[in-house]
């Protein structure tokens, strides 16, 4: 028997209460593990080899925290002036930040709530479930989490993700609440980045339709994250710095913080923003616009007490599209989506990392 439940001189049964607690805590702590990927398992000898090395942290604390550009999409919808002064507000932060955030885009909070609460449904999974063949009907690897190829602290995330290609939502018949607020979203998401790339691309004198014709709603992804609490904040990230593939990527994210970009040189901190969402510009629309616009490297920094959220929407062109710069001299030679996305995965292969635009460069 439990000492805890053993009698004491008068009789009474003691710490029956704490016994009760503490199994009540144990199977508490034991449904929480359940849900985490074993990063301390998969990752034990370069844990184990950081510390004998005592590896210098790939991040450390005290990084200015800076807002980023405000663009308010209903400035829009006023006089020409007005919207003319919105259209370049918006091209001059892709030139100097890459990033800027937007408010009044037309996306529902409710549905941001929603998505949100449908995504926490998904991670609060057990891992066992969550890595099975073919979680939620989808593709192999939609499920991912950490880096396999990892090899040292500076290239393993202590994240996990659930990444769409949205041609694949219609595979997701049993979950249908899930299935619904993501169709839902993506349809709001990719109105609000056609606009966005459309309205970038009258600053450099690209044709209005072109991406009409070369992006389709199923070309794109979202790309659901769930950021657990990391024991190692100061020697690992959430995500490790890279830049994005595609022409813009869409953020909400929660309040917990983290993202970092890096400007001028150095590493800055993003302040979460609860009413906006966080657009960034991705490679093809680096290349695209001849360099004007700047794909920047980013990354999350891991966080010891909070979990954290976001869900990215990846708008992207179809396999076959070719990206070839606006003007001349390019910069870069012309490539295609798939031309591209088989570079990455040799790089990756090889290297632990992706190289991206480089590649390219003329």
């Amino acid at each position: 028997m439990s000492l805890h439940c053993q009698k004491s001189a008068k009789g009474d049964k003691v710490n029956t209460h704490k016994f009760k607690a503490d199994i009540h805590q144990d199977r508490e702590d034991s449904e929480a593990m359940a849900i985490e990927p074993p990063f301390f398992e998969k990752y034990k000898a370069i844990l184990q080899s950081s510390a004998n090395e005592k590896e210098k942290p790939s991040t450390v604390e005290g990084f200015e925290e800076l807002e980023l550009p405000l663009i308010d999409l209903s400035h829009l919808n006023l006089g020409p002036l007005e919207r003319q002064e919105c259209i370049e507000k918006m091209g001059q932060a892709a030139i100097e930040w890459g990033f800027f955030q937007i408010v009044n885009h037309a996306v529902p909070d409710e549905l941001l709530n929603r998505l949100k609460q449908e995504q926490i449904k998904v991670f609060q999974q057990p891992f066992d479930k969550k890595s099975e063949y073919n979680f939620l009907n989808l593709s192999v690897q939609s499920y991912r989490w950490g880096n396999p190829l990892a090899t040292s602290l500076r290239n393993l995330s202590w994240s996990e993700a659930l990444h769409i290609s949205l041609k694949d939502i219609s595979k997701m018949d049993e979950y249908n609440k899930l299935r619904s607020t993501i169709e839902e979203y993506a349809e709001k998401a990719n109105f609000l980045a056609q606009r966005l790339a459309e309205y970038l691309a009258q600053n450099l004198g690209i044709k209005a339709n072109y991406f009409q014709e070369n992006c389709s709603p199923s070309s794109s992804s979202l790309r659901m994250n769930r950021y657990p609490p990391c024991p190692y904040p100061s020697m690992m990230f959430g995500i490790i710095p890279h830049t994005d593939t595609d022409f813009l990527t869409i953020v909400s994210q929660d309040q917990v913080g983290g993202l970092q970009l890096k400007r001028n040189g150095r590493w800055v901190s993003v302040k979460p923003n609860p009413k906006a969402l966080v657009v960034n510009i991705g490679d093809f629309y680096q290349a695209l616009s001849n360099g004007v616009y700047k794909s920047i490297t980013h990354r999350v920094i891991a966080n010891q007490e909070t979990e954290r959220y976001s869900a990215a929407y990846f708008y992207c062109p179809t396999y076959e599209t070719v990206i070839e710069s606006c003007s001349k001299p390019s910069l870069y030679k012309k490539f295609s989506f798939k031309e591209y996305r088989e570079q990455i995965q040799k790089d990756v292969k090889a290297t632990g990392d992706k190289v991206g635009l480089s590649r390219f460069l003329l």
